[in-house]
């Protein structure tokens, strides 16, 4: 069992996790992520590690509310424990200097960006980070984000921001006006990670893209997160999961994702009936 220190909504559906795990936060790295169990009925689902201290023993998560599991999950106060906490998980990102990466995320990614942001400006690369919300309400973590980013951009659908437009275009006009940039690495939703990807496309700037298909057991045993990469099946749990956006099989994973979505509202419609009747 492992302990919940913290657990805050940070903004409307998204919410925060502090867990003390010192095994996990003594090895975890950027782009790697651990696998929660909220209860001992429910389902094992892979969360991004989106900050750790390795002093304290604390492993931080950030989620999206959208399942039984994650509604769960919200629901959970400190003091709390969970009976499957395990990780990290998953190939740690390449961190290196490659001179200028622009850092894109969006919903949970905006969290889950920040430990490989933090990473690659300490390796000496300029990094301008580009987040995606549809509100300026839904915007988080960004005095943190500021403090690891030379330049620091919002793509939203309200006025609030200077930026009032979708993520792929402004990904497209940042390409413009910068001299080069090195390498782009996108976090989030599977359509935001899609749409950073075909914006980059034609400039042939490597993209790297978190997959985030279904996932059991984490570990490359179920094969459930099987994805194609460059013609090749390849298992997110243990060959990513970050990936090369430009082989990946979108329309394979997209399809693929959608596959229990009738089963998930139904699990959710009967978990709030019994719960909340």
């Amino acid at each position: 069992m492992a302990k919940i220190l913290q657990r805050e909504r940070l903004v409307p559906n998204i919410h925060l996790i502090e867990i003390h795990s010192p095994e996990i936060a003594r090895k975890c790295q950027p782009g790697q992520f651990v696998i929660v169990m909220p209860d001992e009925k429910g389902e094992r689902i892979p969360l991004t590690i989106a900050d750790w201290n390795r002093d304290k023993g604390t492993v931080t998560s950030v989620f999206m509310v959208v399942g039984t599991s994650t509604h769960k999950l919200s629901l959970l106060k400190a003091g709390d424990e969970v009976p499957v906490f395990v990780g990290p998980l998953g190939r740690p990102s390449k961190i290196e200097k490659f001179g200028t990466v622009l850092c894109a995320g969006g919903c949970f990614g905006i969290a889950a960006i920040y430990p490989i942001a933090r990473a690659l400006k300490e390796a000496g690369n300029k990094v301008i980070t580009l987040l995606d919300v549809k509100a300026n309400y839904l915007l988080y973590w960004e005095d943190r984000l500021k403090a690891v980013s030379d330049k620091f951009v919002v793509s939203s659908r309200d006025s609030f921001f200077n930026c009032k437009d979708y993520i792929p275009r402004v990904l497209g006009d940042i390409l413009k006006k910068e001299k080069k940039v090195d390498r782009v690495i996108s976090v989030g939703c599977t359509y935001l990670i899609y749409t950073c990807s075909e914006a980059t496309r034609p400039k042939g700037i490597r993209t790297i893209v978190s997959l985030n298909p279904i996932m059991v057991d984490g570990t490359g045993m179920c094969g459930a997160c099987r994805v194609t990469i460059g013609g090749k099946t390849k298992f997110a749990c243990v060959d990513g999961p970050d990936f090369d956006g430009h082989q990946v099989d979108w329309e394979e994973l997209f399809t693929r994702r959608k596959s229990y979505f009738e089963d998930e509202i139904d699990s959710l419609n009967y978990w709030e009936k019994i719960n909340f009747p």
